[in-house]
């Protein structure tokens, strides 16, 4: 008989000989007109040069427009997701800093090491540091433990594409349709307690930063919290 750990274990070795996988259309995330669905975790809002108050997160002529003036998350609240391929495109300014949390947990600023994507879970990390050298602190790394292979994004302003494939203990992070990052979270030992399933979840950092066709493609068996 078929068990579910069996089934998901082979699941995640035909996904890592299958070769990069990409969201397609997927169901969308963010829906360009408003932020439903998703909560601001952090600072709301901040004060511009001149006094004036505006929002961390707004929606601006259909994208999804972070301020970056504090540190904190957007994090979309209708479902935890365990295995899935996120879709994510992103437009960074220069020097930019912003990351997208997977499988983590509601951050909470009176805890926010505990409660941060990069502690808790996972925070891909997103830079303007094209044509570096990839490290744990690289675009494409799952940040502070695993470096991706190599760097294939694109210098700011132009958009770049990521996409997370998550199955079971396995995650690929795939930039510019270029394979980046293909792990098996049980073989790290720092990594074996890490969660297989939880909240998704954008990061404001510094400087400004866009970002559109955030969509998700469920896999078949993910044992997820469906929206209500």
């Amino acid at each position: 008989m078929l068990t579910a750990k069996r089934a998901t274990c082979i699941l995640g070795l035909l996904m890592l000989a299958a070769g990069p996988t990409f969201a397609g259309e997927g169901r969308v995330l963010f829906n360009g007109k408003d932020l439903t669905g998703w909560v601001v975790e952090g600072p709301a809002q901040y004060k511009d040069h001149d006094g004036r108050v505006k929002p961390m997160w707004r929606v601006e002529d259909g994208l999804l427009v972070c301020a970056g003036k504090t540190f904190g998350f957007l994090r979309y609240d209708r479902q935890q997701f365990s295995d899935f391929v996120l879709h994510v495109e992103y437009q960074m300014s220069p020097k930019g800093n912003s990351g997208i949390g997977i499988r983590t947990i509601p951050f909470d600023p009176k805890r926010s090491r505990a409660t941060r994507p990069s502690f808790a879970a996972y925070e891909v990390q997103l830079l303007d540091d094209a044509g570096k050298e990839p490290t744990t602190h690289s675009s494409g790394s799952l940040y502070r433990y695993v470096a991706p292979s190599v760097n294939p994004v694109k210098p700011s302003p132009q958009w770049n594409e990521v996409d997370i494939e998550c199955v079971g203990s396995h995650i690929r992070v795939t930039i510019n349709r270029q394979a980046a990052l293909d792990v098996d979270q049980s073989t790290i030992p720092a990594l074996k307690g890490k969660p297989l399933a939880g909240y998704i979840c954008l990061q404001s950092h510094t400087y400004p930063v866009a970002f559109r066709s955030v969509r998700i493609q469920e896999r078949n068996g993910s044992s997820t919290r469906r929206e209500q």
